[in-house]
């Protein structure tokens, strides 16, 4: 179906504002969001309607409605369900918007890899040279950052040349974690601390005492000890007793998140609200490196 720039303009304001509300679209929203008069989204409205592209909602809360057609006019999936994939320009997210699709035209090229993203929302704000960022997607938690380089309006395409990917694999937290048997006793040493990091290759350690554990030990822990000339003192005089938990069921995305937000190297990981292991920053790192 050939439809106008305009109608097309028209359809995609459409899906994007009918996804965040349960109501029947405005024409006045349409016109808002995508810089037209109102006159001429009504005007155009009878002509989808005609092509059987949008249906009308009568009443006080009426509007108007994007057809099953109207997806597919657009190449976009129908979805009971979606997550939105955030767009972000210039490091600025771009409101009304989500990420429907990436596609990868240039991989084989050992210098450049160029991406088109497909956007649900109004791309025109997009300029060659802008920064874009989308993600992260909710299954592989897949970034993906690049340079604008041109666009395609009629299908709301962005073509750019990427410049970062990033992804995490989905497996859970529980199958990085170390287990809570290489913890530590609380009146060991800085010593007998340093040794155990070194015989077990660790960068930390659960402290814990009669089966329960009362803390985290950390190389940096250690270093600022010594550093301090406190050398005399034992793991339960410098290691962290708030413990940040993690569910096992957790995905390393999230994860990270929480070593950022709180500022820390250790999590304790549970498994059924039991304490069952221990990971680092560094696990995290070591598990990315193999990608």
């Amino acid at each position: 179906m050939d439809l106008t720039t305009i109608q097309k303009d028209i359809i995609a304001a459409l899906i994007n504002i009918q996804r965040q509300k349960e109501s029947a679209v405005k024409g006045e929203e349409i016109a808002e969001l995508i810089h037209r008069n109102p006159g001429t989204i009504r005007n155009q409205m009878q002509l989808l309607k005609a092509l059987g592209l949008v249906e009308g909602v009568p009443g006080p809360k009426g509007g108007y409605r994007p057809t099953g057609e109207a997806y597919q006019v657009l190449n976009i999936e129908v979805m009971e369900e979606e997550t939105n994939v955030p767009v972000y320009r210039n490091g600025m997210v771009v409101n009304n918007a989500t990420t429907a699709e990436i596609s990868f035209t240039t991989v084989r090229n050992p210098d450049k890899c160029k991406g088109i993203i497909k956007i649900i929302g109004n791309v025109k704000s997009f300029n060659s040279g802008d920064k874009i960022q989308v993600g992260p997607t909710p299954v592989n938690r897949l970034t993906v950052c690049g340079d604008v380089y041109g666009r395609d309006d009629s299908n709301n395409l962005i073509l750019i040349d990427i410049t970062e990917l990033v992804s995490l694999p989905q497996k859970h937290v529980k199958n990085y974690m170390k287990p809570l048997n290489l913890a530590i006793n609380p009146n060991s040493d800085l010593q007998e601390a340093s040794k155990h990091f070194l015989s077990k290759n660790l960068h930390g350690a659960a402290v814990e005492d009669k089966g329960k554990i009362i803390g985290i030990i950390t190389t940096s822990d250690v270093t600022r000890a010594v550093a301090n000339s406190k050398l005399d003192v034992k793991v339960k005089d410098v290691m962290t007793k708030e413990l940040i938990t993690v569910d096992g069921e957790t995905q390393l995305y999230d994860v990270v998140k929480l070593f950022h937000k709180y500022n820390i190297g250790q999590l304790i990981v549970t498994v059924d609200g039991t304490p069952k292991g221990i990971l680092s920053k560094t696990d995290v790192l070591n598990e990315l490196a193999v990608y």
